[in-house]
């Protein structure tokens, strides 16, 4: 029986896992190994939906003093510059996974010419609004259907202050290494200063360096290289003037051989160039980020990474969290998103086996795991194979090259039957926060010709734009990023359920 929990790493991945064990096992030993030498990444992130619920609803943190701490700004979608239509937006509601009941078809088969404004979302990112406003009262109605944009730095340490609240314990220490057992599992992890920190369950939440799954255990490495071609970051940005607006989502740019991000913070917007090094040089592509960003500064820097997951995550006794088993390109925010889904479930299974868990449990979690991890991969790589905005011969390559083999099913129904929700049933897995509404987007958003179409009446039409105008008019109406922060940090302001 597990009685002991190591984590080892003490970023925004160590610190979820260790609160979310302790929280709801309270009888758990919990304690962090905060190491210089397992950096925090220190750029700003987008998150998804989930990662709120999991901070207020799973793990009961205060609302009004994380928002007091970490100042996070809202995140309501994606805005993408991007395909055929040279931009459409993303948002976080179901904008093509829907049907009116007044029409006889789903949403998407009435975007050919024009798919903004088709839910209240994305209505609210046209007009650079984030939430509508309340009827009584002038201030916003906040809902469910958003992430954030929050500084990385800002968040470690509200979450730190978090696990020591609960009672998760922190030792300082660079590691060194790890003792494994006669059984194959780990029993100690060891630092330079001499100490040898035993536990029955290891947390490997140690980033790319993945210092137990990866280097203590040995877990093969499956890269995702025939899918995402892009392995580095120009990382930049620039001090928000006081002129320029806080926009509700974060932008997704093509450049020449990559993409850029603009994540939104309140003071500092966080500007970043992921390009393919095997199609642009460091220097190049950093000359491209500065020639397209006048406002960052100069010489940003060049981080490396490589997309893909090991084997398995849960192997004996290690279970690896975030970046140390599995990372991919920051196109859709996954990062905190499969976090938190894997602490989830991590618990739940724990629980379930009165904390001996069993060989067929660690199965079951490796395949849940493995299904997210590749259902994102080939997520992000439609979103490459679909692209023709630009044509660079990257772009060329990644329209010609993009291995998306693994959802040709699903490509193959939606060609000869459009954009309907019935192609849920050919997805993999459903523990990610995109299902088949993020699938029907990239489609539609990138107008991927299909067969089964429908030509809609002239009622049709007036219903549907009829609909597109009421959404239009309350998002006229909404609150802007800067109306609604300045609203939620008044005194007099209550957040529901506390």
């Amino acid at each position: 029986m597990i009685k002991n929990v190591l984590v080892l790493g003490a970023g925004s991945a160590g610190l979820l896992a260790a609160i979310s064990i302790k929280r709801k096992i309270p009888q758990l030993a919990v304690r962090v190994v905060r190491s210089p030498d397992i950096g925090v990444i220190g750029v700003g992130e987008g998150t998804t939906p989930n990662f709120p619920r999991h901070l207020f609803d799973y793990l009961n943190i205060s609302k009004r003093r994380f928002y007091e701490l970490a100042q996070p700004v809202w995140k309501i979608g994606i805005r993408f510059i991007w395909g055929p239509r040279g931009r459409f937006d993303y948002g976080f509601g179901h904008q093509l996974d829907s049907r009116w009941v007044d029409l006889p078809r789903p949403n998407g088969f009435y975007c050919d010419d024009d798919c903004t404004g088709t839910d209240l979302p994305t209505a609210l990112m046209a007009r650079g609004k984030v939430f509508p406003r309340q009827a009584q009262v002038p201030a916003p109605d906040v809902q469910g259907w958003h992430g954030f944009h929050i500084e990385n730095r800002k968040l470690v340490e509200v979450l730190e202050l978090v696990a020591r609240s609960v009672g998760v314990d922190f030792v300082d220490g660079k590691v060194s290494g790890a003792t494994r057992g006669g059984e194959g599992g780990v029993t100690a992890v060891h630092l330079e200063d001499g100490q040898t920190l035993a536990a029955d369950f290891f947390i490997d939440a140690s980033g790319f360096r993945s210092e137990l799954l990866g280097k203590a255990m040995g877990e093969p490495y499956l890269p995702f290289d025939k899918t995402l071609f892009c392995d580095r970051a120009v990382v930049g940005g620039w001090d928000r003037g006081p002129d320029e607006p806080i926009m509700p989502y974060t932008t997704a740019e093509t450049m020449d051989a990559g993409w850029a991000w603009q994540i939104e913070h309140e003071h500092f917007v966080n500007r970043g160039y992921v390009f393919c090094s095997g199609a642009i040089s460091d220097d190049d592509a950093r000359a491209e980020f500065e020639r397209k960003n006048p406002k960052a500064a100069k010489g940003g820097r060049v981080v490396k990474f490589r997309s893909g997951r090991y084997q398995r995550a849960w192997v004996d006794n290690v279970v690896a969290i975030g970046n140390s088993g599995g990372f991919v390109e920051p196109l859709e925010a996954t990062s905190l998103m499969v976090v938190c889904s894997q602490c989830e479930t991590l618990v739940d299974f724990l629980l379930h086996t009165g904390l001996s868990p069993t060989p067929t449990m660690r199965r079951l979690y490796n395949e849940l795991v493995a299904d997210v991890w590749d259902e994102i991969r080939d997520f992000l790589g439609l979103h490459y194979k679909l692209n023709t905005l630009l044509d660079t011969p990257f772009w060329r390559q990644c329209r010609a090259e993009t291995d998306i083999s693994a959802i040709g099913r699903l490509l193959e129904f939606y060609e000869e039957n459009g954009p309907t929700g019935f192609s849920r049933h050919l997805l993999r897995s459903t523990a990610n926060n995109f299902g088949i509404e993020g699938f029907l987007v990239m489609l539609v958003g990138n107008k991927a010709p299909y067969r089964g179409r429908h030509t809609a009446t002239d009622a049709e039409r007036a219903v549907w734009e009829g609909h597109r105008r009421a959404f239009a008019e309350q998002a006229q109406n909404g609150m802007d990023v800067r109306e609604s922060l300045a609203c939620v940090r008044r005194p007099e302001w209550r957040w529901f359920g506390e």
